[in-house]
């Protein structure tokens, strides 16, 4: 009989929030090295709804550069992207030199929630589990730099965030009718899962699994990870002087503040009055 997997002690938060800052410190120097060296980068964030990846790919891209680092997340395909080939509209979204692309999922859409909820022929399937690894190792001749990642989450963990979602107003629209069927269907996404590592995860192109039942730990553990595995160096950037402030022209005179529409401060009707409050 196996052992009931020991749930590692939660990191404090004050130790959390030194790392994930020193971490986001070294991916502004890997979005540098990337620009100075037109290094195109991809990285794909995949798992099972709630079980992280949205919130990760919020921290690596906070302090990046949007003329760099974007997120392509796909709506469903137009009826029009149904007639093309598969990977057609995933391409668009490559990166060109000096960018990197978070894909918040990516063409395993087909490997993941086509094949359970039926999206997909098992023709078009077994034609995507074919192609995908020839696709990717086009992508790496091609000097792409591909990251796969697997963002896992218990079952016990992921209906906990959806109770979550569901009371938090902020949070709702994260939850969907397809969402809550992948409750049901859990063990027929465990097997698609399992069916997509088969054909997928290869040498030239391997999935990493990130443990997420935790979040802040598994933010810490992918960003280190994807840092590790891209050589990138420290890049000298220009340096910057503040010039000094050119004195005041007599010629110049500010509009009456009257003649402009400034936005009502709201934050004093938050605080309240001072005086009663007091």
């Amino acid at each position: 009989m196996s052992k009931k997997k020991q749930k590692p002690r939660k990191i404090p938060n004050d130790v959390y929030e030194a790392e994930i800052f020193r971490l986001q410190s070294e991916l502004v120097k890997l979005q540098e090295w990337v620009r100075h060296t037109g290094a195109r980068v991809v990285v794909i964030f995949e798992g099972r709804d709630a079980a992280g990846k949205g919130g990760t790919i919020k921290r690596v891209t906070e302090y990046l550069s949007p003329r760099v680092a974007r997120v392509a997340a796909l709506p469903t395909p137009t009826e029009r992207e149904k007639t093309q080939w598969y990977f057609q509209r995933y391409i668009q979204h490559l990166p060109a030199a000096g960018e990197i692309v978070l894909f918040d999922r990516s063409w395993y859409n087909r490997a993941g929630v086509e094949k359970v909820m039926g999206f997909c022929t098992p023709q078009q399937y077994a034609l995507f589990m074919r192609q995908a690894p020839l696709f990717e190792q086009m992508l790496i001749d091609e000097g792409i730099l591909l990251r796969k990642y697997w963002f896992s989450v218990s079952d016990s963990e992921q209906l906990r965030r959806f109770r979550s979602r569901m009371s938090d107003p902020v949070r709702q629209w994260k939850l969907s009718p397809m969402d809550l069927e992948s409750i049901n269907r859990w063990e027929d996404y465990s097997r698609a899962k399992d069916e997509m590592m088969v054909h997928t995860d290869i040498p030239v192109s391997p999935w990493f699994v990130v443990e997420s039942d935790i979040k802040k730990h598994a933010r810490l553990n992918m960003i280190s990870h994807l840092l590790s595995t891209i050589p990138y160096t420290d890049v000298p950037g220009q340096k910057v002087h503040l010039p000094k402030r050119l004195p005041a022209s007599e010629n110049y005179q500010r509009p009456p503040r009257e003649l402009s529409h400034y936005v009502p401060d709201h934050v004093s009707q938050v605080m309240g009055d001072p005086e009663k409050s007091s």
